[in-house]
């Protein structure tokens, strides 16, 4: 069974850290791109960063960019999000989903359909 598991959140004070996981199971990850989402609430989903296929083409949302880093470890089947600098802003679920070629959920995570559990973050003092 095809499945993708988040975990690695928790509580933490602002500009703290925390490293966000995306394990792979029952399918290749490589095949595809995976992206970031979060949704804090009341407000939609949102994609956060997302990693490319093939050659590591990264892409990040304005707020997050030179705080997030997204990275692939192959051998793991895990993509992770490291994430820096923390702010009060940034509490939401994150969730992991595969993608084309980040151009499609990742734009529009409206799309989807279905989501994983997720992993719940709050940045708080």
């Amino acid at each position: 069974q095809a499945e993708l598991v988040e975990s690695g959140g928790g509580l933490v004070q602002p500009g703290g850290s925390l490293r966000l996981s995306c394990k792979a199971s029952g399918f290749f990850l490589d095949d595809y791109a995976l992206a970031w989402f979060r949704r804090a609430p009341g407000k939609e989903r949102e994609g956060v960063s997302c990693i490319s296929r093939d050659d590591g083409r990264v892409y990040y949302r304005d707020d997050v960019k030179g705080r997030f880093t997204i990275s692939r470890d192959k051998a793991e089947k895990t993509v992770f999000l490291q994430m820096n600098s923390l702010k009060p802003e940034d509490t939401a679920t994150y969730y992991c989903a595969i993608d084309s070629d980040c151009n499609d959920h990742y734009l529009h995570p409206e799309r989807r359909t279905s989501w994983g559990q997720g992993t719940q973050v709050t940045v708080a003092s």
